[in-house]
């Protein structure tokens, strides 16, 4: 075998339909379009969701839900989070900048620490928003809170 004899296993491929090739080729006519009608004519395009007339799904189900244009989203940063941040670099002030450049956030987001965790180190944490049990327990062990 060389580059020059290369082929294909047998019965991987499939020679393809030449459509409208002449009555010969056994597929001109009509080329596999049937008889008149929209579909057989060339520029036809159906609508999306057209169901050939049955009520389409997008109809026949209720609409349900909004969007509330004034919801603020926040990143979510648990203790855990905050307490294995400041043992690997020794920090006793956690901000956005330290988030941000360990990777937890982008700088256009909003932070809020939640409760899930232990945190066993004095911290001085800064955030956009805490939940009660993450202030509490910042508190508990002589930490400060910030609120940007």
């Amino acid at each position: 075998m060389n580059l020059s004899n290369l082929k294909p296993a047998e019965g991987s491929t499939k020679t393809k339909k030449r459509i409208g090739r002449g009555p010969g080729s056994g597929l001109g006519g009509t080329s596999t379009r049937g008889h008149k009608g929209a579909k057989s004519r060339s520029g036809y395009s159906r609508k999306i969701g057209f169901e050939g007339g049955q009520m389409p799904i997008q109809r026949r189900l209720p609409k349900f839900g909004f969007k509330n244009i004034n919801r603020v989203e926040y990143k979510a940063i648990n203790l855990t989070t905050l307490q294995q941040l400041a043992e690997a670099q020794q920090l006793t002030k956690v901000g956005m900048e330290t988030l941000v450049s360990a990777g937890f956030v982008s700088s256009s987001q909003l932070v809020k620490i939640l409760g899930r965790g232990e945190l066993t180190l004095k911290l001085d944490v800064e955030a956009h928003a805490f939940s009660k049990s993450a202030e509490a327990a910042i508190l508990a062990v002589g930490g400060t809170i910030v609120k940007l």
